[in-house]
């Protein structure tokens, strides 16, 4: 019999293929989709063109919009009927300490601390790994107006920031895996492979990759 998976959070950097992968599994398995729709965020662009002035208004914008739609989904009680997420709450400081000054991060810490929702424990985070090459290449690959400013060295300083978050990150399940040489959209077989890995875990943390 397989487990039985409520709450899933996939989570990875610009580029990663978590959204395309969350879209996969909530069909797959029949769940709730939850997306943080950065296409949404008005200050977006601006941002990737000048961070320095539009990083606390992406960050609030961002982190306000995930409260609200964290919010819904519990009084709906989706989490717990079956939900798949593309973000972690939990992660959204990561972007504020890599992008904000000193006076604007103490803020937004203010903010975050007041108004974090409590959110339930993932049954399972799903993160994807990608190099940084890799990371732009599909960045760019994929064309979207607001990302054609974006940077190699930004990609690059956003991955090793979320490295060192999963390094130490055991509050739920994990599987980190290397999505540098999978294609879960047009390669059916990937995701086969990842979902026999899902429901194969033996451990609170394990990793899944294919060989180039």
């Amino acid at each position: 019999m397989e487990k039985e998976f409520k709450y899933i959070a996939v989570e990875g950097p610009i580029g990663a293929g978590k959204t395309s992968l969350t879209r996969l599994l909530s069909e797959h398995l029949g769940k709730e989709v939850l997306l943080e729709e950065p296409d949404s965020n008005p200050f977006l662009e601006e941002f990737y063109k000048n961070r320095e002035r539009y990083a606390l208004a992406v960050q609030l914008n961002f982190f306000l919009r995930r409260v609200e739609q964290i919010n819904q989904v519990k009084q709906m009680n989706l989490f717990h009927s079956g939900t798949v997420a593309d973000f972690l709450i939990e992660k959204d400081p990561i972007f504020a300490r890599l992008n904000l000054s000193n006076d604007e991060l103490k803020l937004y810490r203010q903010i975050y601390d007041y108004l974090k929702p409590n959110m339930p424990v993932p049954d399972l985070v799903i993160y994807l790994q990608a190099s940084p090459t890799k990371l732009i290449e599909r960045v760019k690959t994929r064309g979207k107006v607001y990302e054609r400013n974006v940077t190699k060295e930004y990609i690059t300083s956003v991955f090793v920031e979320y490295q060192n978050f999963f390094h130490s990150y055991d509050t739920a399940p994990i599987l980190i895996v290397n999505s540098d040489n999978l294609n879960f959209v047009d390669k059916t077989a990937h995701f086969d492979m990842l979902l026999e890995r899902i429901f194969g875990m033996r451990s609170p943390r394990e990793f899944f990759g294919l060989a180039g």
